[in-house]
């Protein structure tokens, strides 16, 4: 009889715990629509990224992420507030639904994924760490750096990383860390650190804040391997599900020759049936994402297919000038590969 009540009161727990789990799906979504506006978790000031410009308005391929959201679920690119955090900040206000959506250059990890209460909805940029010195020291190499004092942003996949490499190859360093990257740059210009290291998207953004950058060399060792990629709660497979359906419709558009220049024509023109399928001019997809018909052609319209988006924040039409490289689509040499809507 103990084992039959024992039985009964985990089968009824884990109806419970279904229910809930039933109850919570959709409901980003719902709060997102009821507000007008999605929430957005962002870097504290990273240029590419995540920056406001001299207006107040932020910027950057995770912004664009965010706004791309904004554009499918409620038609308005425009209706994002953005809270900038710290690496230490990021994942408790996402977990406590502080804000809908983390966007901020975040590394997708097996820890990170599983263990958090968090899952990641696809990679926006395929990263690496590296090394930023001053040209002055002298240094072509990392394995040169034995005995280096390296500045390092505190709470992020860098520190672990860097202990490894140098472990690895036999060298010393004495690490400083940091709150904030911004901290982390001014400390070495201020000749704190030989060193400065972090995501090399990151070094390129550091570097042109520094007074003269090009006194400044990133070294051309990669020792990580560094996904950057959105995160939302886990649990509500709606609003994952959009979020992660935004870069594929980013990445998708790229492919099939649309951007927000001809995104309205191809809608009503077309004669491929993929991109008849993806702008809803065939068929129902949206719907499956409760999305509207027209949900790629407001993000592509509003806010550019992946490659206009990743041109004008950090490609050559940016201040950075980073090299697609591992960030082309797949049928041109990249990692970049979204399955299609249908």
């Amino acid at each position: 009889m103990k084992m039959v009540k024992t039985t009964l009161a985990m089968l009824t727990a884990a109806a419970v715990l279904g229910a809930a789990g039933m109850a919570h799906a959709g409901a980003t979504l719902d709060a997102v629509k009821k507000k007008g506006f999605v929430q957005c978790g962002v870097s504290d000031g990273l240029p590419g990224f995540s920056v406001p410009d001299a207006k107040g308005n932020y910027q950057g391929i995770d912004v664009d992420i965010c706004r791309g959201v904004a554009a499918a679920v409620l038609g308005d690119a425009s209706k994002v507030k953005y809270s900038p955090l710290t690496a230490k900040e990021r994942f408790t206000a996402i977990q406590s639904g502080e804000v809908d959506v983390l966007s901020r250059n975040t590394t997708w990890t097996s820890s990170r994924d599983g263990g958090m209460g968090l899952v990641f909805t696809g990679v926006t940029y395929y990263d690496g760490i590296g090394f930023l010195v001053n040209k002055k020291l002298g240094v072509a190499s990392a394995k040169e750096l034995d005995g280096a004092t390296i500045c390092i942003q505190a709470g992020t996949t860098t520190e672990l990383n860097v202990s490894d490499y140098f472990r690895s190859n036999g060298l010393k360093y004495t690490p400083i860390t940091f709150d904030t990257s911004d901290e982390s740059a001014k400390s070495l210009e201020a000749g704190r650190c030989d060193v400065l290291t972090s995501d090399q998207s990151q070094l390129y953004a550091q570097r042109i804040k520094l007074g003269s950058p090009d006194d400044w060399v990133v070294l051309p060792e990669v020792i990580s391997k560094e996904p950057l990629g959105p995160l939302v709660r886990r649990g509500d497979e709606d609003w994952m599900a959009i979020v992660k359906w935004t870069l594929f419709a980013m990445l998708n558009a790229e492919e099939l020759g649309v951007d927000s220049k001809n995104v309205e024509a191809m809608a009503k023109e077309t004669k491929n049936p993929d991109v008849a399928r993806m702008l809803g001019a065939d068929g129902e997809y949206g719907k499956d994402l409760k999305l509207p018909k027209d949900w790629v052609v407001q993000i592509v319209k509003q806010v550019g297919n992946y490659g206009e988006v990743f041109e004008r924040n950090i490609g050559k039409g940016s201040e950075l000038k980073i090299e697609r490289g591992l960030n082309a689509l797949w049928n041109k040499g990249g990692l970049h590969y979204a399955p299609p809507v249908r």
